[in-house]
């Protein structure tokens, strides 16, 4: 099984995606955690429901599958920054996740798309500088990452010929 990490700043492309990666790769789709968690939570999010939140998607992300492919709709490289330019600083236990997770490859989304307003979203104006501090980890971690950009169609293509699959589509 190879795992896949879709990551990248907030309305960059990685649900759509991760949908069309692992549907195009019979492939088992993580969905993002926190969406779900916080369209449920009945007050303002606080510093300590990202780890309840981090928790979560790293064991959903950790799992195994007899499918060919996991993907990832988000991990723990969304977490931390999300924590640091939220809060200023990151929990030992996001960081000791990050630490853990094992992905095989990780696609970085570029917002080179259009921004999608969701009440879950809180930075339009900062989505390059967000993408830049991503960029940043992947590199600093020396992990291995392609930066995805363009259109869907173009986006699974990249993808595909990273992976070195032919999309028979």
């Amino acid at each position: 099984m190879i795992r896949i990490a879709i990551t990248g700043p907030e309305s960059s492309g990685k649900t759509t995606l991760s949908e069309a990666l692992s549907k195009t790769l019979n492939g088992l789709l993580v969905p993002e955690f926190a969406r779900t968690y916080l369209m449920d939570l009945d007050r303002d999010y606080n510093e300590n429901d990202l780890l309840i939140i981090a928790g979560n998607q790293f064991k959903s992300n950790s799992q195994s599958t007899h499918l060919p492919y996991l993907i990832a709709d988000t991990e723990m490289t969304v977490l931390k920054i999300w924590s640091e330019v939220k809060y200023g600083t990151c929990a030992p236990e996001i960081k000791d996740l990050l630490k853990q997770q094992q992905f095989d490859h990780y696609f970085l989304c570029f917002p080179d798309i259009p921004w999608e307003d969701d009440p879950l979203r809180e930075h339009p104006e900062m989505r390059e500088e967000l993408f830049h501090l991503y960029h940043s980890e992947l590199e600093s971690r020396q992990l291995p990452y392609t930066i995805i950009s363009g259109d869907p169609a173009q986006r699974i293509d990249l993808c595909l010929k990273t992976l070195g699959v032919i999309n028979k589509n």
